[in-house]
C-alpha cells in the first residue's frame, strides 16, 4: 500500500466521505488531490471512483475513460476498467461491461474481474454463462474436486 493509498483509506472512512453532501463530497476530494499535489490521470481515476461512490455514474464513466486515456499504471488501469465495468453495468450497459470484463487483469485482481462479468452476463438474461464464469473462477481454489467441478461448469449449457 502507498501512502497515497492509505489517504484514499482515510478519505473513504472519514466525515470527509458524506453521502448526503455528494457536492461537498467531490469538493473535499478536490482538495485532497490539490494538497497531496496528484493530477492527471490518478486524480481523474480518484474522482471517479468518489462519483462512483456517490450514486453518480454517468459523471464517474466519463472520468474513468478520461484516466484511463491519460496513462495510468497498469495496476490502477486495471483497477479502473474494473471500476468502469462496474458502472456501465449498475447503469444498464451491458454489453460495454461484458466486453470490457473480457480483458485480462493482474492476478490480484482476477476474482473482482470474473465476479463483476458473472453479474453483468446475468444482468444480460445469459445465465448459464453467468453461473460458468462464477463455477469456473472457484475451481483454482478447491483443495478437492477440480476436475470434476469444471467439467460441471464447462457442461452448462447456454
Amino acid at each position: 500500500m502507498t501512502d497515497w493509498d492509505a489517504h484514499i483509506d482515510l478519505f473513504y472512512g472519514s466525515p470527509a466521505f458524506d453521502t448526503s453532501d455528494p457536492a461537498g463530497t467531490v469538493e473535499r476530494m478536490r482538495r485532497l488531490l490539490a494538497v497531496e499535489h496528484v493530477d492527471g490521470p490518478l486524480a481523474a481515476f480518484e474522482l471517479a471512483g468518489v462519483h462512483d461512490s456517490l450514486g453518480m455514474g454517468r459523471e464517474a464513466a466519463t472520468l474513468y475513460r478520461e484516466a484511463l486515456g491519460g496513462g495510468l499504471d497498469a495496476e490502477v488501469a486495471g483497477r479502473a476498467r474494473l471500476q468502469l465495468a462496474s458502472t456501465l453495468r449498475a447503469d444498464g450497459d451491458y454489453a460495454a461491461a461484458i466486453d470490457l470484463l473480457r480483458e485480462p487483469v493482474d492476478e490480484a485482481h482476477e476474482g473482482a474481474r470474473a465476479a463483476f462479468l458473472a453479474l453483468a452476463l446475468h444482468d444480460a438474461g445469459r445465465g448459464a454463462e453467468a453461473l460458468r464464469t462464477a463455477i469456473e473462477a472457484l475451481v483454482p481454489t478447491l483443495p478437492r474436486y477440480r476436475r470434476s467441478v469444471a467439467a460441471y461448469a464447462a457442461a452448462l449449457a447456454d
